[in-house]
């Protein structure tokens, strides 16, 4: 294992993460050794994939930071920069609650689950709620700015591990171009609308892309400043219409437990359709996990921050949808979202029991909301880029992604790269002719939802194998049994959701080559990580053995 050295108080944003590889000949002697490898024999031929993995973890021995020539220096983090609200409105950004109401809930009512709409939120905070405890009893125990690639390669081994790194850095990397196109298409309506000019969406797009790579640049504690503000207004405005509707009485037909009622969940047009956008409008919120190296207190923090992300924009959700339904009427509000203006949904009944000058402002909130949460996906793409870079994958990248800003302790080049990789993909499109909302937004969310489910997924499973062999002491029947199993089993129930709903999801772009190809590239990159790894188990062990084991040594129990 690696992991990070003590270097005197957590404050010093200049600490550095040491260790020394020991490199083990075939028949399992050290070429070089500190003398303090556990006792146990190492057969010459490895006859199990337990065996060969615990051999690999001798191959990486912490050590103190002592000038060693052995030693290995990794550019750290700035610790120490965010507290549990920051961590929460990270996480909260990323599944952007403006625009998971305004957008999802009107195509659920109309496609998907009908006035059942409240109730698939219900269901899907539940069943990532049983996900999330799985997901924060390993966090209590690895805490890793990699998050899904360390514990994967913790609980099924490097080989996975490195496949679902890429895999999750994938699917953070297509979700900024994705929240670019539709932060453009917003800014352009609203201005056109509101102030009568036409501005080009690709200007909304370049000023988005300046703005994320300059909040990566200065420092998580920056992005965490702008993000509360921005996330906090967004919250606000709908928490107002919902509760003006409620003090109102419910609007038309009153108060009426149908829309919360689960069976009703499954009554609309397409249940499967409904479920699907409900889980998707959590994507982002196992986010908290990589931030764990950058908060102050993350056994305490990360824990805590995934649970109230679960269950406070659950608890959101599922109101602000029961109070939108509610103050339209259950007939009026079917209607609206099929209408030509399904947005009305929404400002409908903010401008009937709160006013017109809501309306204008939740029209900009949905621009300022698709901002944060490409903000809070630039942020999550730029770690999982340093985090593989930092363990030199490829050794140039170690150099390169893998440092951090000597002031800001931030993942400097790997925010440039990323910027990099979501402005070509924008321009891609764009020369392609693709609409912003329907084509770049629509494509790459789908696209993205669907690498990030499937590491989800392989997460929960790796929850039950870790502990399995680790850590007796927190075993328990629920935690770290049936709460990771369901949830493994039902996000893979999600995935098949996805793929069985694609076209319909896509809507003007069913027939996009992007989107029939979407489960191959998953695959892909999926294949490509698995292989690599194996290609560095036989030609560069030393390399190998370091592949998602990087973690914060203070908090680590292993």
């Amino acid at each position: 294992m690696i992991r990070p050295d003590r270097c005197g108080p957590s404050k010093d944003r200049n600490a550095k993460v040491v260790a020394t590889v020991i490199l083990f000949a075939a028949g399992g002697n050290a070429v070089s050794s500190p003398g303090n490898i556990p006792e146990r024999t190492i057969p010459h031929k490895v006859d199990t994939a337990e065996d060969e993995e615990w051999r690999m973890d001798q191959m990486t021995r912490p050590t103190e930071a002592s000038g060693d020539s052995g030693a290995q220096d990794v550019s750290r983090l700035k610790p120490n920069a965010v507290g549990l609200l920051g961590v929460v409105f990270m996480a909260v950004a990323t599944a952007a609650p403006i625009t998971a109401m305004t957008g999802n809930v009107p195509f659920m009512v109309n496609a998907g689950s009908g006035i059942g709409t409240p109730a698939a939120f219900l269901i899907a905070m539940v069943v990532l709620a049983i996900f999330a405890v799985g997901f924060t009893a390993m966090s209590k125990h690895i805490t890793a700015t990699g998050a899904f690639y360390g514990f994967i390669s913790f609980g099924l081994g490097r080989s996975a591990g490195l496949a679902a790194g890429l895999l999750a850095s994938f699917a953070y990397m297509v979700f900024e171009p994705s929240l670019v196109g539709i932060f453009s298409s917003f800014a352009t309506n609203t201005v056109t609308d509101q102030l009568g000019v036409h501005v080009p969406w690709w200007v909304f797009a370049v000023i988005m892309l300046a703005i994320n790579a300059l909040g990566t640049w200065f420092g998580v504690d920056v992005a965490e400043k702008l993000l509360v503000v921005l996330l906090g207004t967004e919250v606000t405005v709908l928490a107002i219409m919902a509760v003006s509707v409620a003090l109102h009485g419910g609007g038309p037909d009153g108060f009426s437990l149908a829309p919360v009622n689960p069976v009703n969940a499954f009554h609309g047009a397409s249940a499967g359709l409904g479920l699907f956008f409900a889980f998707w409008s959590w994507v982002g919120f196992e986010s908290t996990a990589m931030y764990g190296e950058e908060s102050r207190d993350p056994k305490r923090i990360i824990p805590r921050a995934t649970m109230i992300a679960v269950l406070g924009v659950g608890v959101f959700y599922v109101f602000v949808s029961w109070m939108a339904i509610s103050g339209n009427g259950q007939g009026d509000s079917l209607s609206l979202a099929a209408s030509a203006n399904p947005m009305n949904v929404f400002f409908n009944p903010t401008e009937r029991y709160v006013g017109h000058w809501a309306v204008m402002i939740m029209q900009w909130l949905m621009i300022t909301g698709s901002l944060a949460c490409g903000m809070a996906f630039h942020n999550c793409a730029a770690r999982y880029l340093y985090a593989l870079g930092r363990e030199g994958v490829l050794p140039s990248l170690q150099r390169t992604i893998g440092r951090t800003h000597p002031k800001h302790g931030s993942p400097h080049i790997a925010g440039v790269v990323q910027t990099v990789c979501a402005a070509a993909l924008v321009l891609a499109f764009g020369l392609a002719g693709k609409d912003p909302y329907t084509g770049i937004y629509t494509l790459l969310a789908i696209l993205g939802t669907m690498a990030i489910l499937v590491v989800q997924a392989v997460c929960s499973f790796a929850v039950l194998a870790y502990f399995r062999s680790n850590h007796p002491e927190s075993r328990h029947w629920f935690r770290t049994l049936v709460a990771p199993l369901f949830g493994g089993i039902a996000m893979l129930g999600v995935v098949c959701l996805l793929i069985f709903n694609m076209d319909t999801a896509a809507g003007d772009e069913a027939g996009s080559l992007i989107l029939k190809a979407s489960p191959w590239l998953v695959a892909a990159v999926a294949i490509a990580g698995f292989a690599y790894a194996q290609y560095l188990k036989l030609r560069d062990p030393s390399r190998y053995a370091l592949l998602g084991r990087t973690v914060l040594e203070e908090t680590h129990e292993r």
